[in-house]
């Protein structure tokens, strides 16, 4: 990738919404090789989707959960089937395999604790495997980005 393809993507992570017009000036090309260069970003998997950044308290969803999970065993069949049975629950916000004590931390985001106590026991305790589940309540968020720390090679 080149400067302006790094300066596009700084540019749509502050304002995916921008017309490829207003893209364009922006990052300094006419509009059709901007919107060329935005489209290959997007065919290689450099831009994956484009979203709306919801307020979750906003909306009812008040609660995060850190959850540590311990496998019976890291095999890669009990793996897989873990990560399969995670993705498909809504509340799994992110899911990481980890290093160290426990081999998952999720961020779950629920309501509120009944909602989480449920989530709990009709889901994460039924997948096969599971050694140790641990819960850590968010008191507070303090920050959250969105923005990857893009830098130009021209920046270094």
């Amino acid at each position: 990738m080149d400067y302006i393809e790094y300066k596009i993507l700084s540019v749509l992570q502050k304002n995916a919404q921008l017309t490829n017009l207003e893209l364009s000036k922006q990052v300094g090309l006419s509009a059709s090789p901007c919107l060329r260069r935005v489209k290959t970003l997007e065919d290689t998997g450099v831009i994956s989707g484009y979203s709306a950044i919801i307020n979750q308290n906003k909306v009812d969803l008040s609660v995060n959960v850190f959850v540590q999970v311990s496998l019976e065993r890291q095999s890669e069949e009990g793996l897989e089937i873990f990560e399969e049975k995670i993705i498909e629950y809504k509340e799994v916000m992110e899911a990481y395999l980890m290093t160290g004590d426990a081999d998952y931390l999720l961020r779950i985001v629920v309501k509120d604790l009944q909602a989480y106590e449920k989530f709990l026991k009709e889901n994460l305790t039924r997948i096969a495997g599971i050694a140790s589940i641990r819960s850590y309540f968010s008191l507070k968020q303090v920050t959250r980005k969105y923005n990857l720390p893009i830098i130009n090679p021209k920046q270094i």
